[in-house]
């Protein structure tokens, strides 16, 4: 039992023992600066500037403009500006191709090929300027008789409807209230469901993410592409937790919840399900009820 005692002892002892150091100039040896230390000052000071040092490094990289510098960060400005510029070289893309299209047919009336020139520049410049609302995407009535057939045929398929069938299920991304449900007319093709901010948005099955980016209008976006031809859309997200060409589980989560874009107006989740290429009601597969 003694021996057990002294040891806490001797270890007490060697941390309080009192050390001196000293700075001598080195050329006559003349005390400068003189401090009294100890084991378990030193060890206590080293402590404090090291908690110091990583607080002081957390909060620069966390609320000043540094942290856009570190891979792997990015500010909502950054992003929305790089979506512009992407805009307006992809409109700078299509007027180069538009005008060398106007000297090939140039330069075949010149070099004698043709008589006159083929190709009306004021025609294809006017298409690129076109606005896609006010093109009437209406359905003819030969269009809308071949749907009908088209999914009387599938609905009365007996190895369709097996193979829809199987392998075919789907996980709610979120729990919460309907806001917003599926509408064609309005060129609604999802649903809105109202749930607090930064709620896990969780994949509705297992595919590879083949799109997660921020857009001005919808904000963050991510799409998953599955098995079957499916397609899941998640937009207004406050934030991704996936990036495109990974892949994800049914139930994993890859987004938080958010009311990001210019079409938001509270947290929520828009979410779309596409098959085929066409737009679907996802309330038909999933319940997003709490």
């Amino acid at each position: 039992m003694a021996k057990k005692n002294k040891e806490p002892k001797k270890i007490t002892k060697k941390l309080l023992n009192k050390y001196r150091l000293v700075i001598l100039n080195e050329d006559t040896f003349e005390e400068r600066i003189s401090f009294k230390l100890n084991r378990l000052n030193v060890f206590v000071m080293v402590t404090i500037t090291a908690i110091v040092l990583i607080s002081g490094t957390t909060f620069l990289i966390a609320f000043t403009p540094l942290r856009e510098y570190i891979p792997g960060y990015s500010s909502t400005s950054l992003n929305l500006k790089a979506t512009k510029i992407a805009a307006t070289t992809d409109s700078l893309e299509s007027i180069i191709n538009i005008n060398q299209k106007y000297y090939k047919s140039i330069k075949k009336v010149l070099t004698g090929d043709v008589k006159t020139v083929e190709f009306d520049i004021d025609s294809a410049i006017q298409s690129q300027k076109l606005n896609p609302e006010e093109v009437d995407l209406t359905p003819s009535e030969d269009d809308i008789q071949l749907r009908e057939e088209v999914s009387k045929e599938d609905k009365y398929s007996l190895f369709e409807s097996e193979k829809s069938n199987s392998g075919f299920s789907l996980f709610p991304p979120v729990k919460g209230n309907i806001t917003s449900g599926y509408n064609v007319n309005e060129k609604h093709y999802g649903i809105d469901v109202a749930v607090p901010k930064e709620t896990p948005v969780k994949a509705a099955s297992s595919g590879t993410v083949i799109f997660a980016e921020w857009t001005a209008e919808t904000g963050h976006v991510i799409i998953l592409k599955h098995n079957n031809n499916l397609l899941t859309v998640y937009k207004h997200n406050a934030s991704l937790s996936k990036q495109q060409g990974e892949q994800v589980k049914a139930g994993e989560v890859i987004a938080l919840a958010g009311s990001t874009g210019e079409l938001s107006t509270g947290p929520h989740l828009h979410f779309e399900l596409w098959r085929d290429g066409y737009p679907t009601n996802p309330t038909n597969f999933i319940d997003f009820e709490q």
